[in-house]
């Protein structure tokens, strides 16, 4: 069972974030992956994250036309240790993305059967939280003498424990988080989205600073922590 929690980036925050990306040499989607990935270890607590980030899979023009389920998912070990800065993390997420995309044809079963991590029915091997950046445009099927619409689930179903997207709709990014019932309760998911949003400013106005010294907080819930 699962429950989902949206936010829209405004157009300065939006436009700020693909500044800094050009400066960087990365993509909005490294750029976002990175300040998830500098999120999920300040709140885990640790230097390294894992992120499962799925991929199409069609990199070969001989696939595209073909009907079928071509989806493959990688698990980016993000390294942030040493206290790096933004353009630091952005470096090393860059380099990390673009290797492993170097072998997305790999199955995923196949990484878990080689690295052998303990099992456990209570989540997914090797990562539990998951980043995505959909960036396919939506098609519109049209068909004589038909009027189609999609089905919407009654139900939200959360495959995984939390699972971040991001997509671009205009000049604004929309982000949504699906998140596990049994483990998370919506008020913390707004919570971290909060703290993501605050980051991802921080980031934009200092690329030097150490992520582990930019805020999480906004200056209204400093005061509220200060007083509670």
């Amino acid at each position: 069972a699962g429950a989902s929690f949206d936010l829209e980036l405004d157009e300065d925050t939006s436009d700020a974030l693909r500044a800094l990306s050009r400066k960087h040499g990365t993509t909005l989607y490294m750029t976002l992956l990175a300040a998830w990935s500098a999120l999920a270890a300040r709140l885990a607590g640790q230097e390294e994250v894992v992120i499962g980030t799925p991929v199409a899979n069609r990199a070969r023009v001989e696939l595209e036309p073909l009907i079928g389920f071509f989806v493959n998912t990688l698990a980016l070990r993000i390294d942030v240790s040493g206290e790096p800065s933004t353009a630091e993390l952005l470096a090393r997420v860059r380099a990390t993305a673009l290797a492993a995309q170097a072998h997305n044809d790999v199955p995923f079963q196949q990484v878990v059967e080689a690295v052998k991590p303990p099992r456990s029915r209570a989540h997914t091997p090797l990562y539990q939280v998951a980043f995505v950046m959909q960036n396919t445009p939506d098609g519109t099927l049209h068909l004589p003498q038909m009027e189609i619409e999609p089905i919407l689930p009654d139900t939200t179903s959360a495959q995984i424990d939390l699972w971040w997207s991001a997509t671009e709709t205009g000049e604004r990014i929309e982000c949504s988080v699906v998140f596990a019932k049994a483990l998370f309760d919506a008020d913390t998911i707004e919570r971290w989205i909060g703290h993501w949003e605050v980051l991802l400013r921080g980031m934009i106005a200092d690329d030097a600073q150490a992520l582990s010294r930019l805020p999480l907080l906004t200056p209204a819930q400093r005061e509220d922590a200060v007083h509670a």
